[in-house]
């Protein structure tokens, strides 16, 4: 856990999806923000489940400790080609786990999202947004792009029909310098690109404002771009996001509640 957050209401560029309530969020991650990919988990109070698309496709990570981890606490693995195990997080994404040692950089080697048509997207992924092609599989119907060498890869595969994006709302977020935010809005303008939400100032109680611009790819995959300088802030790592965790974890008696109204908590 690298820090938690709490919020009352709901993030004016919909960070916790279309939920005007109380959300919190934890990131989580190998190492740092700085130098890591790290996933955003969000938690809207009294939404029980959410539907699952077909838009997120899971995360490839690099570790033989989670094979063995997962092993040891006979979570369900299945192998799907020789040495990568496939397993499922609570909420139903998908997780492959390649089993050797763990990087020593970032153990998470890529993401990967559903495309319905991969030359459409691999064209906005590289040519507008700048990301590097590593490869190409036409037969196989994907690509695989990235920023850097050492960073965590973006996989596009085509999902075969239009992409359905269920009801949990994610999406992914680079950061970069903040002086290059309003040219990726001019550039997406000029482009007749759709802008999810224009440059926009986002608060965190007792942290830093950060400026973000929200665009969507041609399957409406969300795309956030954060200023790195207010960034580097903001994400410092919180030596007390265990404990806020679990004191928020702790505090939620949201089940309970339910449950002694004998209500099931919202399907989103």
């Amino acid at each position: 856990v690298l820090r938690h957050e709490e919020f009352e209401e709901g993030c004016k560029a919909s960070c916790n999806g279309p939920y005007d309530g109380k959300w919190s969020k934890t990131m989580v991650g190998y190492g740092p923000e700085d130098n890591h990919f790290v996933a955003e988990l969000t938690y809207n109070y009294g939404i029980g489940e959410y539907r699952l698309g077909n838009d997120f496709l899971g995360i490839t990570l690099v570790s033989s400790q989670a094979v063995s981890n997962a092993k040891k606490m006979g979570w369900p693995l299945k192998e799907v080609t020789a040495g990568v195990f496939e397993t499922e997080a609570p909420g139903g994404y998908k997780f492959y786990l390649e089993d050797k040692q763990q990087l020593k950089q970032d153990p998470v080697l890529k993401v990967t999202l559903g495309v319905s048509n991969l030359h459409k997207s691999v064209n906005y992924w590289s040519d507008l947004l700048g990301m590097k092609i590593y490869e190409k599989d036409e037969e196989k119907q994907r690509a695989l792009l990235g920023y850097a060498d050492n960073q965590c890869k973006l996989e596009l595969k085509t999902v075969g029909g239009a992409v359905d994006h269920g009801t949990a709302f994610g999406r992914i977020a680079f950061s970069c310098a903040k002086e290059e935010l309003p040219n990726i809005e001019a550039l997406m303008k000029k482009e007749n690109q759709k802008i999810l939400t224009p440059l926009v100032s986002l608060d965190t109680p007792g942290k830093a404002t950060v400026q973000v611009i929200i665009l969507a790819d041609p399957d409406g995959h969300e795309i956030c771009f954060v200023g790195d300088e207010a960034f580097r802030d903001l994400s410092k790592v919180d030596p007390n996001g265990d404990k806020l965790l679990d004191d928020a974890m702790a505090a939620d008696k949201s089940d309970t509640w339910f449950a002694a109204q004998k209500m099931k908590k919202a399907s989103a």
